[in-house]
C-alpha cells in the first residue's frame, strides 16, 4: 500500500502540473486514482526533470538510474519513487513500459527532429501510449484489443499537445512537426524555429495533427467498454477533456504559436458529466467492432510487452541511445576538465 504522506505528495503534484488529468482522476474509483495518481506524478516530474533541465543528457541518464532503483526495490527517497515502486510491484509492471517514456526523453535529450506522421508517432507511442498501456494495467486489463485502444488514446493527447504547443516548442528549440508536412507547406523548420509566425500554412498543419487526433480518439471509445465499469467515466472524462484543447484550437483557427488553447473549468464540468452518460451508455450497447482493429505499428511494442508475462527487460534501441548519452556525457566532462590541465606544470 502507498504511504499516505506519499499519496498526498503525488496528489498535490498533479493538482498543479497536470490539471487535465488531475480532473479526470475524480471519475476513477479509489482503487485505482491512488495508483494511477502515483503513475503520473512519477512520469510528471521525470518529465519536468528532463525538460526542464538544461543539461537534458544528465537529467535523462538520472531516471535512468532512478528506474533501476525502482526496479531494485530500493527507490530514492522521494514520495513519487517510493509510491511509484509500490505500483511497480503491487501491478507488476513490465520493466518495458516505464523504459519506453524513459526513451522518448532520451530523444528530446538529443533533440531529435521527425521526419513523418509515423515517426512522431513513434515518440507519442513512448511519452503518452507507455502511460495509456501503465493506466489501463492498473486497472487490472492486460488484453491485446484493449491496450491497443488504450495506446491509441495515447497517441491521441500527445498529437493534441504537439498541435497546441507548436509555437512555445519553437520558443524553447523543440521542434515536433513532420518534416516532410513542412517540406510539402515550403516551410524551412530552421527559419521558422528562428522565428515563429503563425502563418496559413503553420495552422494548417496544427489543423492536420488535430485531426489525426481525432480520428485516434474516435478509434480508442471502443476499448472502453473493455475496462472495470467503474474505472469507464474517468477514461470517458480524460479523452473528452483533452480532445476538447483540439475544439478550442480550431476556435482559434489553430493559432498556437501565439496563444495556447485552454480548457475552462466550465468545460471541464461539462465534460465529466458527459462522460458518465457516456460510460452508462456502455453498459448497455454492444460493443464496438473497432475495439478489434489492428494497434498503430508504432506501438505494437507495448501492447506487446503489456499482455505478455515473459516481455523484455530492456530494448536494444534504449539500450542503444544510453550508451550514447553516456558517451555525450564523458566527452561533455573531459572537455570541461581540460582547459584547467594546461594551467599544470
Amino acid at each position: 500500500m502507498i504511504r499516505t504522506e506519499d499519496m498526498i505528495a503525488c496528489r498535490a503534484a498533479i493538482r498543479h502540473g497536470s490539471l487535465s488529468f488531475f480532473s479526470a482522476s475524480k471519475l476513477l474509483p479509489s482503487n485505482v486514482r491512488d495508483p494511477a495518481l502515483a503513475l503520473y506524478a512519477f512520469c510528471r516530474m521525470a518529465d519536468d526533470a528532463v525538460d526542464l533541465q538544461e543539461a537534458k543528457v544528465d537529467a535523462v541518464l538520472r531516471l535512468r538510474d532512478r528506474l533501476d532503483y525502482v526496479y531494485a526495490g530500493r527507490p530514492n527517497n522521494t514520495p513519487a519513487d517510493r509510491a511509484f515502486t509500490t505500483v511497480v510491484e503491487s501491478f507488476q509492471i513490465p520493466r518495458i513500459l516505464p523504459d519506453a517514456l524513459l526513451e522518448g526523453f532520451a530523444w528530446d535529450a538529443e533533440e531529435r527532429r521527425y521526419q513523418t506522421l509515423s515517426d512522431i508517432r513513434a515518440y507519442s507511442a513512448r511519452v503518452a501510449s507507455s502511460v495509456g498501456a501503465m493506466m489501463t494495467i492498473l486497472m487490472g486489463i492486460r488484453d491485446r484489443h484493449a491496450m491497443a485502444r488504450a495506446c491509441d488514446l495515447g497517441v491521441a493527447m500527445q498529437l493534441t499537445n504537439i498541435a497546441r504547443d507548436i509555437g512555445e516548442d519553437a520558443r524553447e528549440n523543440r521542434l515536433y512537426l513532420p518534416l516532410d508536412w513542412m517540406a510539402e507547406a515550403e516551410i524551412d523548420p530552421d527559419a521558422f524555429m528562428r522565428e515563429p509566425t503563425a502563418s496559413t500554412a503553420i495552422r494548417i498543419i496544427a489543423r492536420r495533427l488535430v485531426s489525426e487526433a481525432n480520428q485516434l480518439f474516435f478509434r480508442s471509445e471502443a476499448g472502453i467498454s473493455a475496462l472495470p465499469r467503474l474505472a469507464r467515466p474517468g477514461v470517458f472524462a480524460a479523452r473528452y477533456i483533452y480532445n476538447g484543447i483540439g475544439y478550442n484550437l480550431e476556435k482559434m483557427n489553430y493559432n498556437s504559436v501565439n496563444h495556447r488553447a485552454r480548457t475552462t473549468k466550465r468545460q471541464k464540468i461539462t465534460w465529466l458529466g458527459q462522460s458518465i452518460l457516456r460510460a452508462g451508455i456502455t453498459t448497455i450497447m454492444p460493443q464496438s467492432a473497432v475495439v478489434y482493429a489492428a494497434p498503430l505499428k508504432e506501438v505494437a511494442f507495448l501492447v506487446n510487452a503489456a499482455a505478455s508475462e515473459a516481455a523484455p527487460t530492456r530494448s536494444d534501441s534504449l539500450l542503444a541511445i544510453l550508451s550514447q548519452l553516456e558517451a555525450r556525457r564523458l566527452a561533455n566532462q573531459s572537455a570541461t576538465i581540460a582547459p584547467s590541465t594546461k594551467f599544470v606544470h
